[in-house]
């Protein structure tokens, strides 16, 4: 039998289709409601300010502790077009300085004063949301990336609040094996390399 072969260390993983993505971020309801029923982000969402996008549901649920924090209690996922997630890649600069990435420190900073895109890699995590040997994309967006966001890529959005209280609700109970099949289906994202993000 033929063992499975490791994950990447940094690897992109997302719903995704031939056209779109979906990534996850988590509101208050004030907000997260009217952009669900809306299809769109409305104007209260600040197009100025950075926006976290993560194609991790599950790092989302570790982020926002299944929907229980405060200001995090709407979850939304957010379909995406390809075509503004590949650019915003292609424009990205890590958020931290990398030796074996970047020329020097300044070389870094340079490059990320004029990068309006943001990548940390952090661990994944198990549905209990224990961290994992290998990491998840975090895109931080800003300027005319978050605008862009708003406005020219989001294909639609969902709230998926009810699935997120449904799983944790049968991880609480002990039945991991029912919450697993409940999450959403991640496969690795045909991005290519990304040498510039350490990748």
């Amino acid at each position: 039998m033929q063992e499975a072969p490791e994950t990447p260390t940094r690897q992109i993983r997302a719903v995704h289709t031939a056209t779109t993505l979906t990534v996850y971020q988590a509101y208050s309801p004030a907000l997260g409601l009217p952009a669900a029923r809306d299809g769109r982000f409305p104007p209260a969402w600040k197009r100025e300010r950075m926006t976290w996008i993560k194609p991790s549901f599950l790092w989302m649920m570790y982020r926002c502790g299944w929907a229980t924090k405060e200001g995090q209690e709407t979850v939304l996922a957010v379909e995406i077009s390809r075509e503004g997630f590949d650019g915003a890649l292609a424009e990205a600069c890590l958020s931290h300085y990398a030796p074996k990435v970047h020329a020097d420190r300044a070389d870094w900073k340079k490059t990320l004063s004029r990068s309006p895109v943001r990548v940390q890699w952090d661990p994944e995590r198990d549905p209990h949301l224990n961290p994992l040997p290998y990491r998840s994309l975090q895109l931080g967006l800003s300027g005319p990336a978050s605008r862009a966001y708003a406005d020219e890529w989001t294909v639609s959005i969902r709230d998926v609040t009810p699935l997120v209280r449904e799983i944790h609700g049968l991880l609480r109970a002990g039945d991991t094996e029912a919450a697993r099949a409940l999450l959403p289906v991640e496969t690795p994202y045909p991005s290519g390399p990304l040498p510039h993000l350490g990748a």
